[in-house]
Formats: structure tokens, C-alpha cells, sequence
């Protein structure tokens, strides 16, 4: 198994595992719009991607996007994005791409790694949880739609 940052060359397989990560939560296939929203990350550097490869094939990815703390007044990491293909689960291939995820972060001199994921994702809860990541329970989460 390989993990790799994703650079532009990869865009057609981070693209591919990005659009089944969305299907996974229940949205529309869109491939093309896929393609162009990774492809806006790469290029504008907005995002980290990283990509796992099982024999040659692309079985997973992350993508991480930067925020800063005023009070620590530091970068943190957001893992907005982990996805693992149903075929390639159960391998480790989740605990690989944390465990770049945390090596990024730390290479970056990050505060921290935060991420949300869906109550009923157990699998995923579990991994986090295993690896050290602590549900928050001092802030309240709130949101603002635009759409």
C-alpha cells in the first residue's frame, strides 16, 4: 500500500474517489463537477489531498484544509474529507491515511487536526476515537446556510 500528497497529475483519481466519497453521503453522482472542484483545490493550493494506492489502484483519500487559531495563534487542520472505498475497507487503509494526515500536520507545525463526521458513522467514530481524537463537548457547532 501507498500514500502519497495528491499533486495535479492525480487529479483524475482524486476526483474519482472525491465523487464516491459524496455519493457515500447521499449526493447526486457528478463526476465533472468533481473533477473541476479538486482541480480548483489543487491549483489554488486550498486543500491538502492525500491518496491511497492498494496494487496500483486508488482505494482511498484525505483532504485536509487549513484554519488558524487567534488565540493559539496557529495553523490548525481541518480533515473535512476521508473516504476509503467499500471494496478496500477492513485493510487499514484509514489508519494509513491518519496516520499521514497527523505526520502532515505535525511536519506543519499544526495545533491540531479537527474533524466532524455523521452520528450514525460508527466505523469512522471509531477509528477517530482510537487514535486519540476526543469528541468536543465544550463548544456548540452552529451553522448558517446560504443555499
Amino acid at each position: 500500500m501507498d500514500i502519497r500528497q495528491a499533486g495535479i497529475g492525480d487529479l483524475e483519481e482524486a476526483a474519482e474517489l472525491f465523487n464516491a466519497y459524496r455519493m457515500f453521503y447521499e449526493q447526486p453522482s457528478d463526476a465533472e463537477g468533481a473533477r473541476t472542484y479538486i482541480r480548483d483545490r489543487l491549483v489554488n493550493e486550498e486543500s491538502v489531498i492525500f491518496i491511497a494506492r492498494k496494487d496500483g489502484a486508488s482505494v482511498g483519500f484525505a483532504q485536509l484544509y487549513p484554519v488558524f487559531s487567534s488565540i493559539a495563534m496557529r495553523k490548525s487542520w481541518i480533515l473535512n474529507d476521508m473516504f476509503v472505498h467499500p471494496d478496500a475497507r477492513n485493510l487499514g487503509i484509514g489508519q494509513r491515511l491518519l496516520d499521514s494526515v497527523k505526520a502532515y500536520a505535525d511536519e506543519t507545525g499544526a495545533k491540531s487536526i479537527v474533524l466532524e463526521t455523521a452520528p450514525d458513522n460508527y466505523g469512522a467514530r471509531k477509528l477517530y476515537e482510537k487514535n486519540g481524537y476526543v469528541r468536543d463537548t465544550g463548544f456548540y457547532h452552529y451553522e448558517l446556510s446560504l443555499d
